[in-house]
C-alpha cells in the first residue's frame, strides 16, 4: 500500500465513482437531450428529474451513514491518543475546535499531535493548514 500523505489521501469507491455515477450521468444527459429532440417532451423531462433524484439520493445515502460513524470514530481515536500522550482529556477543550480541525488532527503523528492541538486552539488555524503543517503524516488507510 502506498504511503499516505496530503497529496494522495483522497479515496474513491470505484463502483460508485467510476461505474454508477458515470452511467447515471450519461442516462441523465440522454434524457435531457431527448426532452429537447423528441415529441414526448414532458415524459423525458420527468425521466430527467427522476435521474437527478436518483443520483442525489444515491450520493447522500452512501455518504451519510458512513461519514457519521467515521466522524464519531475519529473523535474517539483523537480523545484516546491525546489522553495517552498527555494524560489530559481532549473533551475539556474539544468544543473549542471546529470539526475540520479535529478531523485534520487525525493525520498527525503521536509526536506532533499535542503541539498541533495547542496550536489549533491558540492560533485557530484551519483544517487545511493543520494538514499542511504535519511533517510526519499518519495515514488513515481504513476510512470510508
Amino acid at each position: 500500500m502506498k504511503k499516505q500523505s496530503y497529496e494522495n489521501y483522497i479515496r474513491y469507491y470505484a463502483p460508485h465513482h467510476f461505474v454508477y455515477y458515470p452511467l447515471a450521468t450519461g442516462f441523465f444527459a440522454a434524457s435531457v437531450y431527448f426532452s429537447f429532440t423528441r415529441a414526448e417532451t414532458a415524459l423525458w423531462i420527468f425521466i430527467s428529474v427522476i435521474f437527478v433524484f436518483l443520483i442525489a439520493l444515491s450520493f447522500m445515502l452512501r455518504q451519510h451513514y458512513a461519514l457519521t460513524l467515521q466522524n464519531r470514530i475519529v473523535r474517539l481515536e483523537l480523545r484516546y491518543r491525546y489522553f495517552t500522550l498527555t494524560g489530559k482529556r481532549l473533551e475539556e477543550m474539544e468544543h473549542e475546535l471546529r470539526d475540520s480541525q479535529l478531523f485534520s488532527l487525525r493525520f498527525a503523528s503521536d509526536a506532533e499531535l499535542p503541539d498541533l492541538v495547542e496550536r489549533a486552539l491558540k492560533e485557530q488555524i484551519g483544517g487545511e493548514k493543520i494538514k499542511k503543517s504535519i511533517v510526519d503524516w499518519k495515514g488513515d488507510y481504513d476510512r470510508v
